[in-house]
């Protein structure tokens, strides 16, 4: 072992510079002496994170997997994927029960009560156009937004509580051109579902400091809060092809945003959803993990991180998983929550399968100049007309 003398860093600092407060001599000191010190940048980063970037290859990509058999890749990705979610498969007889059914203007509003999990009885909104049926559908997956006092009535405008209507109205004005996603498929002749996901509308009690604790609490309990929302969606989607006014063969996940990720992620995990739109959230993982990037703040993360997944594939094999069914994957030129970057290694990857079963037609990918993070009208209108084309 060799032996060397060190200077305490707090002295090397001081013999830097008279400048207490700044870091960076400390840090030069401590590479003279040849150890790592500060380990972390912007209270978030370690500072060996590009290097470990690079060590992610995705080894379970369909471009990189052993196998060869699409069907098989198919199956093994999501295992690996369920595996990760920490979440057992639920059975529970779902149990539903409607409480409450008006009519509207060529529809009826519905709530239902279900069992999303053996451990969660909740509350959930339907629209049901008129007519004999059956519909097709959509499932519907609310942002995060750090907005917890709605959930499902970001997506269907509620009728039973007029403090959440001015709330979602406002919420629909902000980011959906005021408009309800849910009652303008409604119009145009789907069935819609909408239920919250862990801590918001009916199932609220977070705040959004409270969320790295909720998290670490469900991991202290053998499970995690993105496993607990995977499967709650793919419980709903399982729920709504079992309804009598639904084709069960034409249910479309539509999601924004946090929702927007839950809709390929519920695509890629259910036999039942047979075409997706997923606005505002794709991305490759290395292009997410940046300085700066607003997933490195934690919190929201939460929903959307499953432990150990990007030692086998990246978001966009994940959601590769529902070729060659199809998937349009829309996203705003502006949107400061997602790199150009970003958006073009996760279209090439997603492409690359989709062109591998011959269908590229199935896949639509598109970004919009001049928009943010929203999905407005006339995003809404494209996404709709499309989703009509295999769906209706």
């Amino acid at each position: 072992m060799r032996r060397r003398t060190l200077i305490s860093l707090p002295a090397a600092t001081l013999a830097a510079t008279p400048a207490l407060t700044d870091p960076a001599p400390a840090g030069d000191a401590a590479a003279a002496a040849g150890f790592e010190s500060p380990a972390v940048l912007d209270g978030n980063l370690p500072v060996f994170y590009e290097r470990l970037k690079d060590e992610l290859d995705f080894p379970l990509a369909w471009p990189n997997s052993r196998e060869r058999d699409f069907r098989s890749w198919k199956r093994r990705a999501r295992a690996q994927v369920e595996e990760l979610l920490w979440q057992p498969e639920d059975r529970t007889p779902f149990d539903p029960e409607i409480v409450d059914e008006q009519q509207g203007d060529g529809l009826r509003r519905r709530q239902l009560i279900f069992n999303v999990t053996r451990h969660s009885r909740v509350r959930a909104t339907m629209l049901v156009p008129d007519g004999p049926g059956p519909f097709p559908a959509a499932l519907l997956l609310h942002d995060h937004g750090a907005k917890f006092d709605i959930g499902k009535e970001k997506m269907i405008e509620p009728w039973y509580d007029d403090t959440r209507l001015a709330s979602a109205r406002a919420w629909a004005t902000k980011y959906f051109s005021g408009r309800f996603v849910g009652d303008q498929l409604a119009a145009r002749g789907y069935a819609v579902l909408a239920v919250d996901a862990l801590g918001w509308g009916d199932r609220g009690g977070v705040s959004y400091d409270g969320q790295q604790a909720l998290a670490a609490n469900l991991f202290n309990l053998g499970s995690s809060p993105a496993g607990l929302m995977a499967r709650e969606d793919v419980r709903a989607a399982a729920l709504l092809a079992g309804l009598p006014e639904v084709d069960e063969h034409r249910i479309a996940a539509v999601g924004f945003s946090m929702g927007g990720y839950r809709a390929w992620q519920v695509a890629a995990l259910s036999g039942h959803i047979a075409a997706t739109v997923s606005a505002c959230w794709m991305t490759g993982l290395k292009e997410m993990m940046v300085p700066g990037n607003n997933t490195l703040r934690g919190q929201s993360a939460f929903y959307m991180l499953h432990p150990g997944l990007f030692r086998h594939l990246d978001l966009p094999d994940v959601a590769s998983i529902a070729a060659p069914r199809p998937m349009f994957v829309l996203d705003g030129e502006t949107d400061p929550l997602f790199s150009a970057a970003g958006r073009e290694v996760a279209y090439r990857k997603m492409g690359l399968v989709w062109a591998a079963q011959r269908a590229q037609d199935r896949l639509r990918t598109q970004v919009w100049p001049g928009l943010g993070h929203v999905f407005v009208e006339e995003m809404q209108e494209a996404a709709f007309t499309w989703l009509d084309r295999w769906l209706r």
